[in-house]
């Protein structure tokens, strides 16, 4: 929290904008909980009304970097990912799936014997509509997240994100 309020904006640090800004508005101003991303390349998005706001990870600086990874960020946004991807998601939340998808299977009258493997796919389901870079493009729905930013370079990839929302 130091750094960040020692840290440069337009030749203030964080703490005397935050004085500034205090004297403006007349209601005392602190920052109670930051995100920090650590990547190469990182982008950001505020959603209008500045009650959520996402950073982006990208894996290299490459041309295209800033719209793919405000993109992405937009992405975040409106879908809220529960991770990156498979590997990502906790044993916790895996297993939790799987339970919900079981009950459902047996209230539909599935058979015992059927119940894992139909469960296994509709946890593979799961991950396609819970992490970032599996889920459908909000701007291409043809496409991933991931496809998305294999177009912008081959070699480019989403390594993390943050998101936090007001209210």
């Amino acid at each position: 929290m130091e750094s960040l309020l020692q840290a440069s904006i337009d030749g203030f640090s964080v703490q005397e904008k935050l004085l500034e800004q205090t004297g403006v508005i007349g209601e005392k101003i602190e920052i109670g909980a930051f995100e920090k991303l650590d990547a190469p390349f990182v982008g950001s998005y505020i959603h209008a009304g500045n009650k959520i706001a996402t950073l982006v990870g990208l894996s290299s600086p490459v041309e295209g970097a800033a719209n793919a990874a405000k993109d992405v960020a937009m992405q975040v946004a409106a879908m809220n990912p529960v991770a990156l991807n498979e590997s990502a998601v906790d044993q916790e939340t895996i297993n939790k799936e799987i339970e919900i998808a079981k009950d459902q299977l047996r209230q539909e009258g599935k058979p015992e014997a059927m119940l894992d493997n139909i469960a296994k796919g509709k946890l593979k389901r799961f991950f396609k509509d819970n992490t970032l870079v599996n889920q459908a493009f909000i701007k291409d729905s043809k496409q991933s997240v991931d496809q998305y930013i294999k177009s912008v370079d081959d070699n480019l990839e989403v390594t993390a994100f943050e998101r936090v929302a007001l209210g």
